[in-house]
């Protein structure tokens, strides 16, 4: 074993123990800086691949700016910041569903390649890269910065509860609504 496989296997280790606790933490501002640990242990793994510019764009994209969108949207949302009594389910029954999937995913992994070398391809370069996104991939980012833009009108639509309210739909008070609307 070298050393960028030690690398390589210490970071993934980081990003399988930060999605752990990203999973099983009660605190969502916490979930989201795990997030973040969980994303950077990713590029560091993209790092000690070779794949600089995937690196790069993970850190950009990924840790900031999906993360930021997460914050800001519980921020906007006013969402419970501290442990949240209401998330304390069982976790068995996601846990048996995750590990089928690893179960099921791994079989598959080793039935297709059966332990054979694969030939890799050729080292990546951005001019390789902006040619895939912009020939045959440009229709799924379009569609997911149209998502994420929908998504962040609607966390500001739920945040502000004037808008969308007519001058005259004032909430009632709890004694009219008791009543029956009767005075």
């Amino acid at each position: 074993m070298t050393g960028a496989d030690l690398l390589l296997l210490a970071l993934g280790a980081v990003a399988v123990g930060a999605g752990v606790l990203v999973v099983t933490t009660r605190h969502l501002v916490r979930a989201g800086l795990y997030l973040v640990v969980c994303l950077g242990a990713l590029a560091g793994d993209y790092l000690v691949l070779g794949a600089e510019l995937v690196a790069w764009v993970q850190v950009l994209i990924y840790v900031g700016a999906v993360v930021v969108l997460l914050l800001f949207a519980v921020m906007l949302t006013r969402a419970p910041i501290g442990a949240s009594d209401d998330l304390d389910r069982p976790g068995w029954p996601a846990a048996l569903i995750g590990g089928g999937a690893g179960l099921g995913l791994s079989v598959l992994l080793v039935d297709a390649y059966r332990w054979s070398a694969v030939a890799l391809p050729g080292a990546g370069t951005a001019e390789r890269l902006g040619e895939q996104i912009f020939s045959s991939w440009v229709l799924p980012f379009e569609v997911l910065s149209v998502l994420l833009l929908s998504a962040l009108v609607g966390a500001v639509v739920l945040s502000r509860p004037d808008i969308g309210r007519r001058t005259g739909d004032e909430p009632a008070p709890a004694a009219e609504l008791a009543s029956g609307g009767r005075r």
